[in-house]
């Protein structure tokens, strides 16, 4: 894998080559856009019933401060569950058990789910990236989706419930 993709293995290359590709700033981007979003995505994890309400209500009373990254890392955390996804097919939190995932983000620390002090991007059961500053700086080199037009069907009901 590094050797067909050799440079987008470190941060600053994923920044460098998005930038060079789309011409924006990947990061300032992404973070701008989920700290606008976020009020939006916290109310609606506060609205959720059922199952899918108990995982989220669970994330929101884990988050006790209103530092930007905590508040980053909950909105991260409860996209999949608000998609539809079992955030455990994406989001590891044990070296062991990741070989055999196709795509992923491995936290390691205390307390992973939220405020991981290690984190990692895994490709086909390898670790091709170690090191991002946090959560939502992984999820951001992770959820590129270069040349997308079209939303799959959960991600534009999303989008629909936060632009009401």
């Amino acid at each position: 894998m590094v050797q067909r993709w050799p440079a987008l293995f470190t941060e600053s290359q994923v920044y460098c080559e998005f930038n060079r590709v789309v011409g924006k700033n990947l990061k300032d981007n992404f973070l701008d856009a989920l700290d606008r979003f976020s009020p939006s995505l916290m109310d609606l994890f506060r609205k959720k019933k059922g199952v899918t309400g108990k995982f989220l209500s669970e994330l929101l009373r884990q988050t006790k401060t209103t530092e930007p990254t905590d508040i980053r890392c909950l909105c991260v955390r409860g996209l999949p569950i608000i998609l539809g996804d079992e955030p455990s097919a994406f989001f590891k939190s044990c070296p062991e058990v990741y070989s055999q995932t196709p795509l992923g983000i491995l936290c390691v620390g205390v307390n992973p789910q939220l405020n991981p002090s290690s984190v990692a991007i895994v490709l086909e059961g390898n670790v091709v990236m170690d090191g991002p500053a946090n959560l939502p700086q992984a999820f951001c080199q992770v959820m590129l989706n270069l040349g997308k037009v079209e939303l799959a069907p959960t991600i534009q009901t999303l989008k629909n419930q936060l632009t009401l």
